[in-house]
């Protein structure tokens, strides 16, 4: 895969991770315009992230319909157009409205980045091209909040959403200048009137779910981390504010590492043999940690060695299991691409949730979800392993 094509896949990925992360520091400000306070400022996070599931499933078959260009021009278009809309919003309904249109556009990017990555390249190939795209999932934490916090000091709230319609309309002309089309010749296109037929093929798939089940319960992990990590850092420990975004971006440094890291593993072993050793040492860690929690230490230090080897793992997990999960996939790969997304994003909400209702003022929901997710993920890949030869 030529640097070109590498950079608009990256672009498009960027998508999700800079519309949820560009806007955090806003928070405040938007409350104050809005006349209103940040938790009902934070519906619109919420409706981003039920345009992002939602979204996936309906691009699936429209990729696997009519190529991948046509329908990413048209979900960029319409990322770019609901972005303005979110910058000029007079009230905070019509930003909730606009970030949820805003989301069904975006998520185009990550259904067809993953469908194109796995058009040109085969299995070991394309975990090491997701090794790479992961690179901007783990960046965007790090540079997103602090680049909007410069432009909301500068230029203000609305400048946020004015930059991520400039940045999309950008990458949508770089898609239509220099992105080929890469639907398989010789594979019929799929009809539009197959797609739930489709999705249910998808889903008695065994294979195909029990990878996604395991890239979605190791995920699951990294957004309980994110749900549970500003009351144990701040809170429960004392972590001035400022420093917080340092204890991120440190964890999402050792995600970067590992990340990088699986591209040069391939070279030794493929896909799914280190899929299997990264989720054994992902529940190692979270037991580890909830061993810690447990102890309730007066220290946070004892809690944060443990806790980065959990997220920098998903490093190597996440390209591993979508490269194994896509594998097979090649006339319904838009489809499978679709359905990877929607499910994990199910079961990371889900754990994000489960860390609010097990609060009780200390950080055992936040290692006991953890944990939970890399027990079930290892039970859920070893019975792939269990059942291949009845699949």
């Amino acid at each position: 895969m030529n640097l070109r094509i590498l950079l608009i896949l990256g672009a498009l990925t960027a998508f999700g991770p800079m519309a949820i992360d560009l806007y955090l520091p806003s928070f405040p400000t938007l409350a104050e315009v809005f006349a209103t306070d940040v938790e009902q400022v934070q519906r619109s996070l919420a409706a981003y992230f039920v345009g992002m599931a939602l979204g996936q499933l309906i691009y699936g078959p429209l990729i696997d319909r009519y190529g991948r260009r046509i329908p990413l021009l048209m979900g960029v278009t319409i990322f770019c157009v609901a972005s303005l809309f979110c910058a000029f919003a007079n009230t905070l309904d019509e930003m909730v409205l606009a970030r949820f249109v805003q989301a069904l556009g975006g998520c185009v990017g990550i259904v067809a980045s993953r469908t194109v990555v796995r058009d040109l390249c085969d299995a070991l190939t394309t975990a090491r091209v997701f090794s790479q795209l992961l690179l901007v999932m783990g960046l965007a934490p790090i540079l997103a909040p602090l680049v909007g916090g410069l432009l909301l000091d500068l230029l203000g709230w609305r400048a946020l959403f004015l930059a991520l319609a400039l940045f999309s309309g950008l990458t949508g002309w770089a898609v239509w200048r220099w992105l080929p089309e890469t639907y398989p010749k010789g594979l019929a296109p799929a009809p539009l009137s197959g797609a739930f037929r489709q999705y249910a093929r998808l889903l008695q798939d065994k294979a195909f779910m029990g990878q996604v089940m395991t890239g979605g319960l190791a995920m699951a992990g990294m957004f309980a981390y994110i749900a549970g990590s500003p009351y144990v850092f701040i809170q429960l420990y004392g972590v001035p504010t400022e420093h917080y975004g340092w204890l991120f971006g440190a964890n999402a440094a050792g995600f970067i590492f590992l990340a990088q890291l699986n591209a040069h593993l391939l070279r030794w072993k493929g896909p799914s043999f280190w899929l299997k050793f990264w989720v054994g040492f992902y529940l190692i860690s979270g037991l580890s940690l909830f061993g810690v929690a447990l102890v309730q230490p007066a220290s946070l230090w004892p809690l944060l060695v443990p806790l980065f080897c959990c997220i920098a793992s998903l490093g190597c997990i996440m390209p591993n299991a979508t490269a194994c999960a896509l594998e097979h996939q090649g006339a319904q790969a838009g489809s499978a691409s679709a359905l990877l997304g929607s499910v994990q994003f199910l079961l990371a909400a889900l754990a994000a949730a489960a860390v609010g209702l097990l609060h009780d003022g200390s950080a055992l929901p936040l290692a006991l979800v953890i944990a939970g997710c890399g027990v079930m993920a290892l039970c859920t890949l070893l019975w792939v392993e269990r059942n291949a030869s009845s699949i």
